[in-house]
């Protein structure tokens, strides 16, 4: 997909990588009730084992953040990207996996597909649910302390989501 046949609204930053940097990206998709979507990673994942994380992941060379995020989506769900209404973030994080510093841009994003069935892939998460802000917490499940990216940028894409 290339990035003409995403609707991405007025005012959304795409950043671009400079030369020699790591990016990933991540989509908040949210339900019709205002929920955010988000997979759990399996036990035998390298990076963040057993957490829940964002759909998304890294910025392969020559694409840019925008198909990278329509790649991820498509990948990990089965759904296809359709609009970028808002940044959230852009952080800055090191795994323990030796990857060193990484960038990473954060999306609230609609997509068309299924969003009873995602089509989850499942040699790499073990499960999928859908967060209201009630159920911030679980997010933190597995996480050491302050490793809350993923809740906290959940959390404030829950905070700004607005009806269309």
């Amino acid at each position: 997909m290339t990035d003409t046949h995403i609707l991405v609204d007025p005012g959304v930053d795409v950043p671009v990588p400079a030369e020699g940097e790591t990016w990933a990206v991540g989509a908040v998709i949210l339900d019709g009730q205002g929920r955010a979507f988000a997979q759990k990673r399996g036990p035998g994942r390298r990076l963040f084992p057993g957490c829940w994380d964002l759909v998304g992941g890294h910025v392969e060379p020559g694409e840019t953040l925008l198909t990278a995020l329509a790649r991820e989506v498509g990948e990990e769900t089965g759904w296809r990207l359709r609009r970028v209404r808002r940044l959230l973030g852009v952080a800055t994080w090191t795994g323990d996996d030796g990857g060193g510093l990484r960038y990473e841009a954060d999306y609230l994003v609609e997509v068309d597909g299924d969003l009873d069935h995602p089509a989850l892939e499942w040699s790499k998460n073990s499960a999928f649910d859908w967060f209201g802000p009630e159920d911030l917490d679980r997010l933190k499940e597995n996480r050491a302390p302050g490793e809350l990216l993923v809740h906290d940028v959940i959390a404030a894409a829950l905070r700004s989501a607005d009806p269309q």
